[in-house]
């Protein structure tokens, strides 16, 4: 199955020799750990997934680098979050989309946004993720996550 965005193939990742095994039976939201809104749009996540369906990636660490490599994206300037799942990266306004999906009501009534052309929405996500450090800042380091929640993320 080939991924909508990128192109490219579903788990093509597994067979890169740059990339370690990591466990992605799990949707795997990629970020910009410092970034304030996505670090905000990260701990949303962690308040509101409850069944604990989403597992997180620092987009700074070695793996998140390489897995934006992988997909052809900006691995030093993100432009976009990624939703890897079921082997394939969702980006901009689908992967977005598709994270307030898999929260649950009422979070997944965003999936209407569908109704208005892909090229809107992500002209739209890109408007945001353009001005984000201007408007929310930016961390010095990577965000950091409550103990208590660090079996959430992947190393």
């Amino acid at each position: 199955m080939v991924t909508q965005q990128t192109g490219i193939e579903a788990f093509t990742y597994r067979n890169d020799k740059a990339i370690p095994h990591f466990a992605d039976d799990r949707p795997i939201v990629i970020f910009d750990g410092t970034c304030i809104l996505c670090s905000s749009f990260v701990q949303f996540i962690l308040r509101f997934d409850k069944h604990r369906r989403l597992r997180l990636l620092d987009g700074e660490t070695p793996l998140g680098q390489m897995l934006f490599k992988h997909f052809g994206l900006d691995h030093v300037n993100y432009e976009t979050i990624i939703l890897l799942e079921d082997g394939r990266a969702r980006l901009k306004s689908d992967g977005a989309i598709r994270i307030f999906e898999i929260l649950g009501l009422p979070w997944s009534l965003t999936a209407v946004g569908r109704c208005l052309p892909r090229g809107l929405r992500d002209r739209l996500y890109e408007f945001i993720a353009r001005n984000r450090y201007q408007w929310f800042g930016r961390r010095q380091s990577c965000y950091l996550p409550d103990p208590a929640m660090t079996d959430r993320f992947i190393a």
